[in-house]
């Protein structure tokens, strides 16, 4: 695909431990703010504490977990207006929310969402690892294992919400949900398929230039 250069990417790094609620206002703020040509594009990256979170699709029997075993087990729960169903955000996961300005880059949707996909698949690339698309469900796949997730909105040509890596997650928190609302399909990481952890700031970097790269910004 190929895309126009375009204005700067502002890349904001926001670090580990993010709240998702306090992180979802800031995409609002932020969402507003590029709406009305106050703000170039931006590309925020995080960790969240543990949290489930529900896109627009999501079936409450893909949440395996009660509120109750939730509170004891110190994980957030949130409905959201992305698309998708159920999955998790936490420690060791990178997180990307794009607030871009589809109709300024002369993108469509689902343009934009193969060029987060591409993002993710050079990404792994960069440590040695071959990730696939797979029509069940928009993300990167490991054969079976889903490596990282899609869930985005768009409002006013603008985008919110994003992608989800997993780096060093810790993967058990994904027996709380169905992931995606998937049968029969699991997850993976970096640092499973590498048999090692991994430096999160050098993924951060890799997403960033790829991410350049991929939407042309200079």
């Amino acid at each position: 695909m190929a895309y126009r250069v375009m204005d700067s990417l502002a890349v904001r790094n926001l670090g580990e431990n993010q709240d998702y609620g306090e992180t979802l206002s800031l995409q609002e703020r932020l969402h507003a703010q590029r709406k009305n040509g106050e703000i170039p594009d931006t590309l925020l990256l995080l960790e969240h504490s543990p949290v489930y979170t529900l896109g627009r699709s999501a079936e409450a029997a893909n949440m395996l977990m009660t509120d109750e075993d939730l509170q004891a087990a110190g994980i957030a729960k949130f409905e959201t207006r992305r698309g998708g169903d159920v999955t998790y955000h936490g420690p060791g996961q990178l997180v990307g929310y794009p607030i871009i300005h589809l109709a300024e880059k002369g993108l469509k949707v689902l343009e934009y969402v193969e060029g987060i996909e591409e993002t993710l698949l050079r990404t792994a690339a960069a440590f040695g690892i071959v990730a696939t698309r797979d029509q069940r469900n928009r993300g990167i796949w490991i054969g079976d294992d889903k490596l990282a997730a899609l869930g985005i909105m768009v409002s006013r040509q603008v985008t919110m919400h994003g992608f989800a890596l997993n780096v060093n997650t810790d993967l058990n928190q994904y027996r709380g949900i169905v992931p995606c609302g998937l049968q029969g399909a699991g997850v993976t990481s970096l640092a499973r398929v590498l048999g090692r952890k991994v430096d999160m700031e050098s993924v951060k970097k890799n997403v960033t230039e790829a991410f350049r790269d991929v939407f042309g910004y200079g």
